[in-house]
């Protein structure tokens, strides 16, 4: 079992920046590929970005491709998605979550076992 908790939404001007947090506990959490996901109101929940167990490869979609960026710090149990030039459309509620299969690329959310809470971004006009 793992369980993720998520850290560092907030309201923020378009053009700036946030650092989100996700916090892991759990047995085997290194093996785990993780993955933000966000929805925003009306919408369904929509793939962010992903990152393999071994932290080698990283994956965005294209509406946060060079923008965005999701690391892992193993020793913390802990992955980041940093988001800068933040716009009104990236508004959403904010999940990571946790892939049992670590080394490939998937971006479905039945895909995800384990989910945190989620974490509210605002980005204002």
């Amino acid at each position: 079992q793992v369980q993720l908790v998520e850290s560092g939404g907030g309201l923020v001007q378009a053009g700036g920046s946030l650092r989100l947090s996700c916090a892991a506990s759990g047995r085997a959490y290194s093996t785990y590929a993780m993955g933000w996901f966000r929805q925003a109101p009306g919408k369904e929940r929509e793939f962010v970005a992903r990152i393999t167990g071994s932290g080698g490869n990283t994956y965005y979609s294209d509406s946060v491709k060079g923008r965005f960026t999701i690391s892992r710090d193993s020793a913390k149990n802990t992955v980041y998605l940093q988001m800068n030039s933040l716009k009104p459309e990236d508004t959403a509620v904010y999940y990571c979550a946790g892939d049992l299969q670590g080394n490939f690329y998937r971006t479905r959310v039945y895909q995800y076992a384990y989910w945190g809470q989620g974490t509210q971004v605002t980005v204002s006009s």
